[in-house]
């Protein structure tokens, strides 16, 4: 912290945007309940950061991860694109969520009972944009292959085993239809912003390459 306030000194606010403008931004693409169960699994969120303790953790807005990575600013609209013309290819699905999950020892989720249409999204949307997402072998892109819905993560050992001696017998039963993706950004230092909605309209492969060949 002391370097970096020393480095401030010297440097002007306009050279630090230069800087963070070449370096790697971290981005989400995600799914997103619809407002009133986003508030429904929002306030167990807030229960579980009560309950245990958990106030070093912010509570994230609800959502289910597709792929996340890393990559430069400059390869952003490349990415935009890509993800543009898959999403409009898959059709709206219904996700179904019940009940409760974990990974030991760190993480407790809502289980998502219909993965299969999650999978064939994610497969899709890699199909199109992961050449675009990768930096170098040591930055590559990380795709979901267990969908999840999270409560809590990074949890201490004493947080996930009382929270999961209590969540293993809760009940939760919501649904939505994902109609859409969201590609999420952030910079160092800042929270998610959106980038970008891209909406499934089941368009017909065809038609989309047509519509290519026609530009």
């Amino acid at each position: 912290m002391k370097q970096a306030m020393r480095l401030q000194e010297f440097i002007s606010d306009e050279e630090l945007r230069s800087i963070n403008h070449l370096l790697p931004i971290e981005y989400l693409l995600v799914l997103q309940p619809h407002k009133a169960l986003w508030d429904d699994i929002t306030a167990i969120k807030e229960k579980f950061k009560a309950d245990y303790k958990f106030e070093s953790i912010k509570v994230g807005l609800p959502h289910i991860t597709l792929t996340m990575f890393k990559q430069y600013p400059a390869t952003e609209s490349r990415i935009v694109n890509a993800l543009r013309n898959n999403a409009r290819t898959l059709s709206p699905f219904k996700v179904e969520l019940k009940d409760f999950g974990s990974f030991p020892t760190h993480t407790i989720y809502i289980n998502i009972v219909s993965k299969v249409p999650i999978m064939n999204a994610v497969k899709k949307l890699r199909q199109a944009a992961q050449k675009f997402m990768k930096i170098d072998k040591d930055n590559k892109p990380f795709f979901i292959t267990e969908p999840h819905l999270t409560i809590a993560r990074r949890l201490q050992p004493w947080q996930y085993e009382k929270g999961w001696m209590e969540y293993q017998h809760a009940n939760f039963h919501g649904g939505f239809i994902a109609d859409h993706a969201l590609l999420l950004r952030r910079k160092a230092g800042e929270y998610y912003k959106q980038v970008e909605k891209f909406m499934f309209e089941g368009m017909k492969e065809e038609i989309k390459q047509a519509a290519l060949f026609n530009l």
